[in-house]
Parts: C-alpha cells; sequence; structure tokens
C-alpha cells in the first residue's frame, strides 16, 4: 500500500485534484475544514468513483457531503479486496458521519457448557471469543434466542440451571425438581453417566441434530419396556413427543447448512435490517438494524456496506453461506473478502431455490414487520405531526389527515379510494372506497371530482369527521378539482395539499401544492413530515389497487361480454376502456361501437343484438 495525503486546503479545487488523482484501486478519505474525516470509501478506480461525486446530478445527501469537502486523501492497494477490508478497519476506526454506521455489541450470546464441572449447567455467556474452557454454541443473534433455546433444554432434558455456589450446598432438592425442570443432581438423583447423556442429547438439540436424539431415546425406551422399567419408558416417551413437536415448530424440516440471511426493508421514514442466523439446519433467531442510509443509497449499495460492516474487522464467526434479499453491487469483491477473511470457501447468493429461498423470505417478512411496527410507534407518529404542523407554520398539529387516490386499468372499473390517518396511525375503520361511475374512460380529474363529492356530502349530512387536512395523490390538476368541490359545498377548515411526484418519481423528491398552485413546498428526503405525507400516499395508492383490482376482476368473471362469440379478452379490454365500463358499453349504439379499435360493423351488430337482444 502506499498513502499520498495532501495538506488541507483553503478552497478545495476538485477540477485540479481529479487531473492528479490514481486510476489505481484503493481508499479515499473526504476531510471538512478541520481535517474531520466525512466519509471514507473504495473504489475499483479511484479516478473514476471520485470523478463522480463532482459531476452530473446528486442526492440531497450528497449534495450536502460535497459541499462540506475541503480535502480528499487517498490510499492505494493492490486490490479491490484489499481495498474492501481497509475501508471497513477505517470506517470502524473514525467512524465517520455520512457513512452507514453498524452498531456492534462487542460480545455475542453463546449457549456454554464446562468442561470443569462433573454436572455442567446449560449456561448463558456473552463473551467476544470463544474460549477453551468449555463448549460453545452460537454465536445466536440475540440473548433471547439464548434464553429460549435454554428453557426448551431444561424442561426436556431436565438439565440444572442454577450456579456453582449453589448446586455445592444443597442437601435436598430445590424447586426446579419438584415442577421437572431438574433431575437433581445436587442430591446424586440421577448418576454422572446419565446426566452426561442427558446434556449430550441437550447439546445434539441445539446443533439441529433432533432426530439423531430421538432415535437414540426411542431404543432407550424400548429397552426400558422390554425390563418392565414402564416409569422410564414413560418419560423417555415423553422426551421424544417434546422433541417432536419442537421439531414441528421448526421452519425447515431436515434442512441442512449454516447461513445468515440478509434482509433489506425499506418504507418513508425508514428502513430495515433483519439478520436471520441458521446453524445446522435450525433457525436460531432474528436480530434487527435500522442504519442511517447517510447517502441515500439504493439497495444493492445499503445491503453490500452493511454485509460488510457486519463481518469484516469483526470476530464474528462467518458462517458457510450468506443469502441476501438483493443482489450486492460488489458481490464478487465481497465474497472474495470474506473468504480471505475466514481461511476457507464462502458462498454468497441472492437468488436461492428451495429451504434457502423460504429463509430468504422469513428474513424479508421479518424485516417488512418490524419495520412496520417501527413505523406504527405512537412517538413517531405525534413526531411527524408535529413536524407538518411546522411545515405548513399552522398553530395547531393536525388531528386528522384524509387521502384520496384512484385506480384502474386503461379505465377499466375505476376505483378511488379515501384512507384515514390520525396520531395513532391508520384509522382502517374510517378507510372507503368509491366504485366510480359515468365518467370518460381514464379521466382521473372527473373520477376525483365524484369521490369528493360523495365524500362531502356525506359529511355534510353528519355521516364521518371532516378532516383537518385533505391529501390528493397528483399535481396541480387533481389539487383544482378539489379545490372545486371544496368550494362548491361550502366546506371549510380543511387545509388542501397536493402530492406531485418529481420528473423522475423517486420518493422523496415530490413537490407539495398547498391550498394553490402557486404556492410550493419541498421538504427535505429525511423530513419527518415528508416521510408521513409519503405513508399516508403510498396507503391511499395500496387500497386503490386493492379495491380496483376486486372490482375489475370481478366484472370480468360476471360480465356478459365474455359469453358473445367473437369478443375475446383483448377486445374485451378495448370496450370497457373505450366506455369505462360495462355501463357505458351498454348505453352504446351501433355506430358508438363500431368505433371502438378492432371493432368493425358486423362485430358491432352482433354485440348490440348480443346486449338488447
Amino acid at each position: 500500500m502506499s498513502d499520498t495525503p495532501t495538506d488541507p486546503p483553503a478552497s478545495f479545487d476538485a477540477k485540479h485534484f481529479l487531473k492528479t488523482v490514481s486510476e489505481s484501486p484503493g481508499v479515499y478519505r473526504m476531510l471538512d475544514e478541520h481535517a474531520n474525516v466525512l466519509y471514507v470509501g473504495k473504489a475499483k478506480r479511484l479516478k473514476a468513483r471520485l470523478s463522480s461525486y463532482f459531476r452530473g446530478a446528486l442526492n440531497t445527501k450528497t449534495q450536502a457531503l460535497v459541499s462540506r469537502i475541503q480535502d480528499i486523501q487517498v490510499t492505494i492497494t493492490r486490490t479491490e479486496t484489499e481495498a474492501l477490508l481497509l475501508e471497513q478497519t477505517l470506517i470502524k476506526e473514525i467512524r465517520p458521519p455520512y457513512n452507514i454506521l453498524l452498531r456492534d455489541d462487542k460480545s455475542y450470546p453463546y449457549v456454554f457448557v464446562s468442561d470443569r464441572h462433573p454436572y455442567p449447567a446449560l449456561e448463558f455467556k456473552r463473551v467476544r471469543q470463544k474460549r477453551r474452557d468449555g463448549r460453545y454454541l452460537g454465536p445466536y443473534p440475540s440473548s433471547t434466542a439464548v434464553r429460549e433455546s435454554l428453557s426448551l433444554m431444561q424442561k426436556i432434558f431436565r438439565i440444572r440451571n442454577c450456579e456453582d455456589s449453589v448446586f455445592a450446598h444443597r442437601h435436598r432438592p430445590c424447586l426446579q425438581y419438584q415442577i421437572k425442570r431438574c433431575s437433581a443432581p445436587c442430591v446424586d438423583y440421577i448418576s454422572k453417566e446419565d446426566y452426561q447423556r442427558d446434556i449430550e442429547h441437550a447439546m445434539m438439540c441445539l446443533e439441529g441434530r433432533n432426530e439423531q436424539v430421538t432415535e437414540q431415546l426411542t431404543q432407550a425406551m424400548e429397552q426400558a419396556s422390554q425390563t418392565l422399567d414402564f416409569e422410564e419408558a414413560a418419560r423417555l416417551r415423553d422426551q421424544v413427543q417434546q422433541i417432536r413437536r419442537l421439531q414441528e415448530k421448526q421452519f425447515v424440516d431436515n434442512a441442512e447448512g449454516d447461513a445468515d440471511i440478509f434482509a433489506l426493508a425499506e418504507q418513508p421514514g425508514g428502513l430495515c435490517i433483519s439478520v436471520l442466523a441458521i446453524r445446522q439446519g435450525r433457525m436460531l433467531g432474528a436480530r434487527h438494524q435500522q442504519p442511517d442510509n447517510g447517502l441515500d443509497l439504493g439497495a444493492s449499495d445499503l445491503l453490500s456496506e452493511f454485509v460488510s460492516q457486519f463481518y469484516l474487522g469483526q470476530s464474528k464467526e462467518i458462517p458457510q453461506e450468506i443469502i441476501t434479499s438483493h443482489a450486492l453491487s460488489d458481490g464478487d469483491v465481497l465474497q472474495a473478502a470474506l473468504q480471505e477473511s475466514a481461511g476457507r470457501k464462502v458462498r454468497l447468493a441472492s437468488q436461492v431455490r428451495g429451504h434457502r429461498a423460504q429463509w430468504k423470505r422469513l428474513a424479508i417478512t421479518n424485516a417488512e414487520q418490524h419495520l412496520a411496527t417501527q413505523l406504527a410507534n405512537r412517538s413517531q407518529l405525534s413526531k411527524r405531526f408535529e413536524s407538518l404542523r411546522q411545515a405548513l407554520d399552522i398553530e395547531d398539529a393536525p388531528a386528522r389527515l384524509e387521502c384520496f387516490d384512484i385506480s384502474h386499468s386503461q379505465g377499466e372499473a375505476t376505483v378511488a379510494s379515501c384512507v384515514v390517518f390520525d396520531h395513532e396511525g391508520p384509522v382502517k375503520s374510517d378507510y372507503r372506497r368509491f366504485n366510480i361511475e359515468d365518467v370518460a374512460a381514464g379521466d382521473d380529474y372527473a373520477a376525483m371530482r365524484q369521490a369528493l363529492t360523495r365524500r362531502f356530502k356525506r359529511l355534510q349530512k353528519g355521516e364521518g369527521k371532516l378532516p383537518d387536512i385533505l391529501i390528493v395523490d397528483g399535481g396541480k390538476g387533481q389539487l383544482n378539482m378539489a379545490r372545486e368541490v371544496i368550494a362548491e359545498l361550502g366546506v371549510i377548515g380543511v387545509t388542501l395539499i397536493g402530492v406531485a411526484k418529481g420528473t423522475t418519481r423517486k420518493a422523496g423528491l415530490e413537490t407539495l401544492f398547498i391550498e394553490t398552485v402557486d404556492r410550493t413546498l419541498n421538504l427535505d428526503t429525511s423530513s419527518p413530515a415528508l416521510h408521513l405525507l409519503q405513508h399516508i400516499r403510498d396507503e391511499a395508492h395500496r387500497f386503490a389497487i386493492t379495491g380496483h383490482r376486486q372490482r375489475r376482476d370481478k366484472q370480468r368473471r360476471t360480465s356478459t361480454l365474455q359469453d358473445i362469440p367473437g369478443v375475446g379478452p383483448k377486445r374485451r379490454r378495448e370496450l370497457l376502456r373505450y366506455f369505462g365500463g360495462l355501463q357505458g358499453v351498454r348505453k352504446a349504439t351501433r355506430d358508438d361501437l363500431a368505433r371502438v379499435p378492432g371493432i368493425n360493423d358486423q362485430m358491432a351488430s352482433t354485440i348490440h343484438q348480443a346486449l338488447h337482444g
């Protein structure tokens, strides 16, 4: 390696710097005016990677980073793999503010069995590295996973869980023996050999070798029956049944292998990466991280950075296989670095089949569920509502938001949705859908007018509650339509917001129209207020699409068009799109039908006769 640091200039001259920077692989450090490291990155070609920061369109957070750069220092490496290893070492050492920072517990939970005691206990132990004072199983993803496993093993095999000092001074069995959670080795109710057998069976179960244990116990049960020791046979039978139930609870039966599965879930206002640990085919549990996405990285880059930090430069055990929910941007380099760190072959994959695909789906479900729980947190919602109040510069935080969206397939089966949020989150009991009728196919403005008119006429009749803020998913046209409806019905006290997607239609680049098309508001991508509006907009979109699909499928199942000879799926779709639904087709004359693409005069007569007799 070779270092080429430069003194921080008064004003960073990117053009001059890029002329002299190397094309080699390496690591770069971006510094501010006080020589503090802002960001550490790696590159296969330093010149090309660093040039990208000063050319073309950048997202908001990257622009903020670049604006603070006063110097860039580079370290040239021999290979990209070497650069990746150095990058992770520097990130952990410096902890720059714009990098993804993984919170590390420094020590990991294990199941421990001492080799220095004749009657060892199954213990919870948190250590940084395995020692030579006994047997360690793990590491487990969380302390909860260890304690759940210990509780199961103590229940099935009656392994003691008391301290050695307590064990040494017992003269009679404790309560654990009475409730059949311990075999009382402290008072010699069980022989050393039998206790060691139970310990070994418990360890085998924790390693995922349940089937071998049940075979051994079944043989012992049969022997006990033959010797007429029915009490022992019954005890062994109970153990077999408990292990069988334990196997049924496992997600994958008879699967093998050690793997960690990384799944990324992302929604407006938050992201979650769940790590599912599999050892000997047995799921040990999941842990969740919510790192700060400092530069708004895409899913592939973000997950790649996370996996790198999770293993490289750490004492963590690297499993045989690492599965990710997204293909990693530099997967080949990362795999080489992991193999170098582990000293053996490590498989890194995102496309998997069979039980590995089931593991992956489970990890994704865990990530999505954990993120949804975090976003629904009451304190988070209150923070978002308060942020919206400040952004709109109003006196009181809004108590009720309603959002409308339109969904259809080329004008077919148009449905409008209305979703409601308050400080508790989505109020699903107040959600409404409106089947749109008698509007031109694809006329979203007319569909929005009909939905809003029907909604607020009900409010005038005393049905439901008036929202503090009405949000329409759309730009200037939808906002103006909402204003007309509100004015016509004489509704007061409702703030109108139109949410228009940017030219790239990427989340975070929305433009907000407040009351009128002349008053716009662009919030930062990290704004809790924007996250709230994105959340309710996405929920309205989901609810509208679900309703549209249900209505469309029902129409297609019951439509009389499908019974007309010569009218196949394509012609049926064109008819429904052209007239906005089956009702419009029924009202059409022969000449109207003949104007539809793909329908000639003869077919128009056939359709008209079939519908009208």
